[in-house]
């Protein structure tokens, strides 16, 4: 498991590239001198499936007071075990209530079940009875995006939580998510997307030309569609290096940054200025330059220098975790200045 970093490229590139990102207690030092805050694992409903979550909560918060909620999960497969010890903990000590998700069938969380055989006739209560196979770390950008709103529901049902002050934070392939999740729900106020991929679409066009493209996708979509072959696409199309399998019919169909037009929350992207596993230009630049010319949001675009994707993690923890922090606290916190054009810089 590489905690959450999407490394998609194609496979000989990726064979040369693949390394497990830090270890989640390894990289904690920065936030384990962080003041104390609560932390409750909880479960929250996402499509008729239980999936894991963990809510951070200041201590030093004011009885009554609503806070401003940061809802986080991590890219491909990753899991909340990762930002529970890292970025969770230090932006709930800075005042903010944070939720952070394992996506259905990852980790602690429930999967999906496919009914094995006849499904039976249910009994007079709607009730059956059956054997089932659980759907264990698919990698599903639908079903990931989905957790997340439904997580974001349930943050809002949170005793603290200010149902008007939502910051949606995201790294790699979770960088997308949010942006599109944003673009679909205008009462996101705030976004970090951190070193993100934006297009699926590109990216697997790289991973799987070799065995035809689109048309070998379209195929294995046909395939499972008919039942001829397993409707769970575990073992499939396995990259290299990576934990989980991408679901390719999906993934193909997913392009989050055809969606930044319609985002209406204040965005900071973060980019590696040395990243090596997608052209930048393509997914957070661009991302960044459709937000900006629709003009509906304040949005900034930070490249850091030379770092490489996974360096975000590890040397540059503190910087890109303070950028977003900062980010969180002028818009959650602050007047958010909305009216102001938006911001580029490159570092």
């Amino acid at each position: 498991m590489f905690g959450g970093c999407w490394i998609l490229i194609g496979a000989a590139v990726l064979a040369g590239s693949v390394r497990t990102a830090p270890a989640q207690e390894d990289e904690s030092a920065a936030a384990s001198s962080a003041p104390e805050v609560e932390k409750t694992d909880v479960r929250l409903w996402s499509e008729g499936v239980r999936i894991a979550g963990t809510v951070f909560t200041p201590t030093d918060r004011t009885e009554g007071e609503k806070l401003p909620v940061i809802v986080m999960s991590h890219g491909w497969g990753g899991t909340r075990s990762h930002l529970n010890s890292t970025y969770a903990p230090k932006f709930a000590a800075a005042g903010f209530i944070v939720l952070t998700i394992d996506y259905r069938g990852w980790a602690d969380s429930e999967g999906k079940l496919v009914v094995q055989g006849e499904r039976p006739e249910s009994d007079e209560n709607g009730l059956v009875t059956v054997t089932a196979r659980e759907i264990r770390e698919v990698v599903d950008p639908l079903d990931q995006v989905v957790d997340i709103m439904n997580a974001i529901d349930y943050a809002t049902g949170l005793a603290d939580v200010d149902p008007e002050r939502i910051g949606l934070w995201g790294s790699s392939y979770s960088g997308g998510h949010m942006l599109y999740v944003a673009a679909h729900d205008p009462g996101i106020k705030a976004v970090v997307s951190q070193v993100s991929a934006q297009d699926s679409e590109k990216i697997a066009t790289r991973i799987f030309e070799a065995k035809g493209g689109l048309e070998y996708a379209r195929e294995l979509g046909a395939k499972r569609a008919h039942g001829e072959i397993d409707p769970i696409p575990q073992g499939e199309d396995v990259v290299p290096g990576l934990r989980g399998t991408p679901d390719l019919r999906k993934i193909w169909r997913y392009r989050p940054v055809e969606d930044a037009h319609r985002v209406t929350a204040a965005t900071l992207i973060i980019d590696a200025g040395g990243e090596e596993l997608f052209d930048t230009a393509e997914h957070g630049g661009r991302a960044y330059e459709i937000i900006k010319a629709g003009g509906k949001a304040p949005v900034k675009y930070v490249v850091v220098p030379e770092i490489t994707h996974y360096q975000i993690y590890t040397t540059h923890y503190e910087k890109g975790s303070g950028m977003a922090l900062e980010w969180f606290n002028e818009h959650l916190k602050g007047d958010g200045a909305a009216s102001r054009p938006a911001e580029d810089s490159g570092e």
